[in-house]
């Protein structure tokens, strides 16, 4: 994907996840210069502001005074609670924090919300701690992160804010939300990509940085690496071949449904529909191990098709492409010939996968044309075999498949990458 070019020399995307960090800076013409990485020793706010700190300070110096732009992506819906100064309240709840089960109950009619684990449901949580009198601002990882680099506190953008309950169709917070407590302390939301303010003086002086190295509004990690793989025309889709099956399509047209957990995030004007399996890469690794992964595909015809129907869960229940939670795995019978019976088992995942790619499809997504991929499957050369046969449509290797790399194409652009102009 090339970008319509802009007069910045490098930008720094940077993105923060579950077990660490990592930076990836970038030319103009979109070529990466440097990266790095960074674990956390716990998955909390001052193991971020330290490891921002740390990346901002490896970065060579050389490179640094470089630095024209900067954005942030984090994990979707982790989110903090903040006093008028910015300082966490409270532990960051994290994206997989389901301990709001019971506001999830008072939320309906936001599809992207109504999950216990979305943003809105842990500021419903945050609003019953006794710390929510001091609180004056909401924020998720990304914003959070992104106020320590430029000051303004309470920004946000559309994709962070989409499970918080913002309205992305029209720009603004349901009506829903007006004269309840927490309306106070919702950020203001801006496009992706777009410009918050120059970095603190005391940062730049600090790191070498340029005085006006703009600091942008960023997004969320999934979508940073959508933007890494080169998918930019509707049509295209990413597929994320990791522990779990993650699906995305560029579509002109709008498709949500809460049964199978379908929302879709705004870009620019068009938009991005995804849904997740619960199957995928960690149900191989724990029958095969990792070694024996490489060893049986490399052993498999992808021409000659196996015979076996499997539906490879890792426990009870699925949403999508099949809405039921008393689901059974279904991983017998177990042919003698491992490598028989892995081939069986991609065969089932390349089913579900165009399953799921179909249902996104009648629901009104506009048509897949190409399936670009990313996540640790995507090495591996027979399962992309058989995807291709299953999904009827040309099977690539992502771009990059960093979100890192995507961020720092936000930095780049700005709101353009949104709307993916090529040239």
């Amino acid at each position: 994907m090339s970008i319509n070019p802009t007069r910045v020399d490098c930008a720094l995307g940077l993105d923060f996840g579950t077990s660490g960090a990592r930076a990836s800076l970038i030319d103009a013409a979109d070529a990466q210069l440097y990266e790095a990485s960074v674990t956390f020793p716990r998955n909390d706010w001052p193991s971020w502001l330290a490891a921002l700190w740390q990346l901002l300070g490896a970065v060579p110096v050389e490179l640094r005074g470089r630095i024209q732009a900067i954005a942030l992506c984090g994990t979707s819906a982790t989110s903090l609670l903040c006093d008028a100064t910015g300082q966490p309240l409270l532990p960051a709840l994290l994206y997989n924090d389901g301990r709001a089960q019971a506001e999830a109950a008072q939320i309906c009619g936001l599809p992207a919300a109504e999950s216990p684990t979305s943003s809105l449901a842990k500021l419903l949580w945050f609003a019953q701690q006794p710390e929510f009198s001091r609180a004056r601002y909401f924020l998720h990882q990304a914003d959070w992160l992104a106020f320590q680099l430029h000051g303004v506190a309470g920004v946000s953008d559309y994709h962070n804010c989409l499970k918080l309950g913002y309205d992305v169709a029209a720009l603004r917070y349901p009506a829903w939300f007006d004269g309840r407590p927490i309306a106070a302390l919702l950020p203001q939301v801006l496009v992706p990509g777009a410009a918050v303010a120059a970095i603190r003086p005391g940062l730049a002086q600090r790191f070498g940085l340029p005085d006006d190295c703009v600091v942008r509004a960023g997004t969320t990690d999934s979508i940073a690496a959508f933007f890494a793989s080169g998918a930019c025309l509707p049509g295209q889709a990413v597929t994320s071949l990791g522990s779990t099956l993650v699906l995305k399509l560029l579509s002109t047209q709008r498709v949500d449904d809460p049964r199978y957990g379908i929302y879709s995030h705004r870009c620019g004007d068009r938009w991005l529909a995804g849904g997740a399996s619960n199957c995928g890469g960690a149900v191989l690794e724990g029958i095969f191990g990792r070694q024996r992964l490489v060893e049986l595909s490399a052993r498999i015809d992808p021409a000659r098709r196996s015979g076996l129907d499997y539906y490879p869960l890792p426990c009870t229940g699925e949403r999508f492409p099949i809405n039921d939670p008393e689901l059974l795995p279904r991983l017998l019978p177990r042919p003698a010939d491992d490598a028989l019976y892995l081939q069986g088992l991609l065969e089932s995942l390349a089913a579900i996968e165009a399953r799921g790619y179909q249902l996104l499809m009648q629901l009104g997504a506009t048509p897949v044309r190409v399936v670009l991929t990313a996540g640790g499957g995507a090495a591996n050369p027979a399962w992309n075999a058989l995807r291709q046969r299953a999904l009827g449509v040309p099977v690539r290797p992502a771009q990059q498949a960093e979100a890192a790399y995507g961020a720092a194409l936000l930095a780049a652009h700005g709101e353009r990458l949104l709307y993916c102009t090529v040239v």
